[in-house]
Formats: structure tokens, sequence, C-alpha cells
């Protein structure tokens, strides 16, 4: 089983810091509810306020109304989630499952603190950001305290890819320039700007790469073009970029914006080699265009360290446009573009008004508050690096023990676990990437996997994981990738004696 969560009945208390204050979590939720223990059920019971069908009904129903491009977590044999608290969601049987992936819900799944102040603020008042109110202006003061001191003006949206397509509008507005550098397997967003620059879309459909938009290859020094044993990935890398700013220039095209996430997450958990950024900055400031910074998966502690993913990369390199969402707001749709003031005084040189109905509105930024709040309160950041640094050490001592495992990677609670058929080659073992995340979530941990070859298991959970949390998990994925190898080597001892070669997709599995 899990470890219990906090406010379960005769159970003691989780370890770390964040677990430690947790643990109040669920009287003072339903204190600031109203009571409504009974109606929302606790641990163990059937919660059926939360449940107006039974699990066959509500898939019936889904895929009835529900658009069938709209896919769901495990498709094979989906979970019926019911409620959820700290990094604990229980699904209609009240099974609980230990949640490694929810990088929304970045406090913790219904956080006492958060939920009180969005109530508090709903009963009086929510309205749009053409009337003046306090909320809006001291999130943006208190967010911007955050950044380097040259990030200073803050346009909000609800989403993330709303935030990025309006980074795309102030970069071309700021020098009149069109062009979009990209990574490869980069994903910014589902509105039509940002599938076109997001390879990790457009490669998968019927659509073709625009004119306007270049893409550099992924900075992956253990998959990529240049890798751990070439003298200067960072520079390599970087040239690459240069290249395509220096072919785009003989073709008559001028370049708008550079645009990557920090940390790349759908394309397998990427680290940039120290010092990319920084160059690919010269270089595209050097050809007239700006350097947008995709914090939407990566902000908001996640890294320990440092507040923001693009910090670690060293105090000289700060980029002109940060974009955030998903954490923001602990799982209320909230996102946010922050830029300089000469870039704002541009694009409000065009003439156009930017209103946004929903953005920065009194209850989005209440809860916004409540996250940083408690963020800091609770030394998520420390967490985030203590908890992290755990984990990490764990699965390094499970890559010297197996060898479906090729590279562990990542800061904080930010990791990807890289599992390849063979060391040497690196080969991708996707089909042994699918089946480790159904058999984990059969012993009750969510995990999923993504990259381009979808062979990475990502680990970006609630920042309230804890380190018992941590070995849990560890432990889990131990037995089972145990069990994956001794099946594999089972099947090469019967395929060299029968000299019959496996003809099934999983045939390790067999």
């Amino acid at each position: 089983m899990p470890p219990v969560p906090p406010d379960a009945p005769g159970e003691g208390t989780p370890r770390g810091t964040a677990a430690g204050k947790a643990r109040r979590w669920g009287s003072l939720a339903r204190q600031a509810l109203s009571g409504e223990r009974e109606s929302r059920g606790a641990p163990g019971s059937r919660a059926t306020m939360c449940e107006l069908y039974s699990k066959q009904d509500t898939l019936a129903l889904r895929r009835k109304h529900i658009g069938p491009s709209c896919k769901v977590f495990f498709a094979a044999d989906p979970i019926k989630i019911v409620r959820a608290q700290g990094q604990y969601m229980f699904d209609e049987r009240g099974e609980q499952y230990l949640d490694c992936i929810n990088n929304v819900a970045h406090v913790g799944h219904c956080h006492p603190e958060v939920v009180t102040a969005a109530l508090k603020q709903m009963e009086l008042l929510n309205t749009n950001s053409r009337f003046l109110h306090d909320n809006i202006v001291e999130y943006a003061r208190r967010l911007s305290a955050t950044l380097p001191e040259r990030l200073s003006v803050c346009y909000f949206t609800n989403s993330g890819s709303e935030a990025n397509d309006l980074a795309l509008r102030l970069a071309r507005q700021f020098r009149g320039h069109q062009d979009v550098i990209t990574l490869d397997h980069a994903y910014h967003g589902h509105l039509s700007s940002l599938i076109e620059i997001s390879p990790y879309k457009f490669r998968k459909g019927k659509d073709v790469k625009k004119e306007f938009v270049h893409v550099a290859p992924t900075p992956d020094t253990y998959r990529g073009k240049y890798r751990e044993d070439h003298a200067d990935p960072a520079g390599a890398y970087a040239d690459e970029v240069k290249k395509i700013i220096e072919e785009a220039h003989n073709s008559g095209r001028k370049i708008a914006a550079f645009i990557a996430e920090s940390m790349q997450s759908c394309g397998g958990q990427i680290i940039p080699p120290a010092g990319y950024f920084q160059k690919v900055a010269e270089y595209v400031h050097r050809a007239g265009g700006v350097f947008i910074a995709d914090e939407v998966q990566v902000g908001f502690g996640r890294v320990g360290k440092h507040f923001w993913s693009f910090q670690m990369h060293g105090e000289d390199f700060v980029p002109d446009i940060v974009t955030m969402g998903k954490p923001m707001g602990n799982g209320h749709p909230m996102a946010c573009v922050v830029t300089t003031k000469e870039i704002a005084e541009s694009f409000s040189s065009s003439g156009m008004e930017y209103f946004n109905t929903y953005g920065g509105n009194p209850v989005s930024s209440a809860i916004g508050l409540a996250v940083l709040n408690v963020i800091e309160s609770e030394d998520l950041q420390g967490n985030a690096t203590r908890v992290g640094d755990y984990l990490t050490g764990l699965l390094n001592k499970q890559k010297a023990k197996h060898t479906l495992i090729g590279d562990i990677r990542g800061i904080g609670l930010f990791i990807g676990i890289d599992l390849v058929k063979d060391q040497q080659k690196r080969t991708p073992a996707t089909d042994e990437a699918q089946h480790v995340i159904y058999k984990m979530k059969e012993k009750q941990v969510l995990l999923s996997a993504d990259g381009p070859h979808r062979n990475v298991l990502k680990i970006k959970p609630p920042m309230c994981f804890t380190e018992e949390d941590a070995k849990f998990m560890v432990d889990q994925l131990d037995e089972i990738l145990t069990v994956v190898e001794e099946a594999i080597g089972a099947k090469s001892e019967s395929m060299t004696s029968e000299n019959t070669p496996c003809r099934t997709k999983n045939c390790f599995f067999t």
C-alpha cells in the first residue's frame, strides 16, 4: 500500500517538513467548507457526493459526449478519481494512489489555505481587471519580486497556452519580425499558434512545418546529436541555433523569438547543458529577436534551489519574456506573461488594447497569493531539494542494479528515468515503459511516460512529496523492473535455445 495520507484515521505523520504541516489539511479544509466530511467521504468511503454515475456509466458517457481526441490516463483501464488530498488521489472505491505526476496541484491537492482563499474571495467579489482591485496588483508585485529586476510587467491569462500565445505576440510586435526558433520535440500549448511551433504535436499530425518556424536540435546530452562525451555540448548545440539564424537571414527572413522550456518536459525531462541558454540568447539578441523562457511546467520552485528553472543557468542569463501557468493556481486556471518595460511599451504602441475577461480576476489573484504563501511557509523549495536529492540517490542505485535504466536525470522534483533495451546503444524501451506505468498503477503509484519515444518515466509530483513517498515509489519500481528483466532474460534464453525469433510486439510479457 502507498504511504497513508495525513489525517487518515489511526496513522502517524509522514516524514518531512511539508508532510508535517500537511497533517492538518483534512480538518482545516473541512472547516473552510462548513464541515462536509460526511458528504465528501473519508479515505475508504464511497464518497457518494462526488460520484454521480458508476465507473462503467461514466466511461460510457465520456465516450458519447467527450471528443475522442481527449485522451485519459491508462486508457486500457482508466482510473476514476473522486477526490484528492496532498500528494494522494482516491478512486470511487476509496483506493488511495500516490500521485507522482501532477505538477498542477503544486502545493498539494486541495490545500486548505488555497481552498479558503478561493472561498473567501468568491463570497466577496469576482469581476474583471478593468475595475481597480488590490488583489491583482499585490499578486503582480509579489510575483515580480521572485524574478530578476528587469522582468517587472505582468499580463494575466488563464492557461499556459494563452500565455505562450501572448508571448509570441509581444515578441513579434517588439521588432516587427515574424520567425520563431523552437526546439525539436517541444510542446508549448494547444492553440493553433502554438501547435505551429510545437514539433511534439505537429510532427504527429498532418500539419507541415510553417516556413516561419525553425526547429533546433534538443540540447539532449544523453541521446541527442552532441552527448556527454563531447568537449563542449552547450556550444555545439548553440551553434546549431546560430546556423538557423544565418540561414534564415540568407533567405530574407527575420527572427522574432527563440522559445524553449527551461527544462524540456514532453521532450523527455531534458536538462540543457550549462552555458547553452547564454550563448543562444547572445545569438538571438544579435539577430534582433527575444528569448522566451517557458516555465509553465517547471516554475514556482520545482527545481528547489531556485524559484524559476531558468535561474539555474546563472545570474548572467535573464530571458526577455517568461511564461508561467499550471502550478500557479494549484489547479485553478491561472497563467501569466512577465516581460520587460521596453517590450511592454512596444506592445502598447501598436494601439491594440489587451484585455482578458478572466485573467487576473480577484479570485484567481487570491488563489495565486495563497500558493505563494504556502510555498514560502512550508518551505516547499527546500522540500524539493531535500526529497529530490534523496529520490535521485535512490534511483541512481536502481540504475546500477537494473539494465533497463539507461539514465537518471533531473533537478529537485523534476526527474526522468530513461528506460533502454541496451545501455550501450541506448535503444529506447518504449513497450517496457508502457508496461511499467501500468504495473505501477496496479501498485497504486501514478506515473506517466513521455519523450519522443515515450520511454522516459516522468516524475513531477506535488511539492509536498516526502522521502517516505519517494522510498515507496522506488521500492515498487524496483520490484517491477526485476520481474520485467527476469522475463526478458528467460525469453532470451528460450529464443537462443530454440533459435526462433519473437514476433509479438511485447514478447517479453508472453
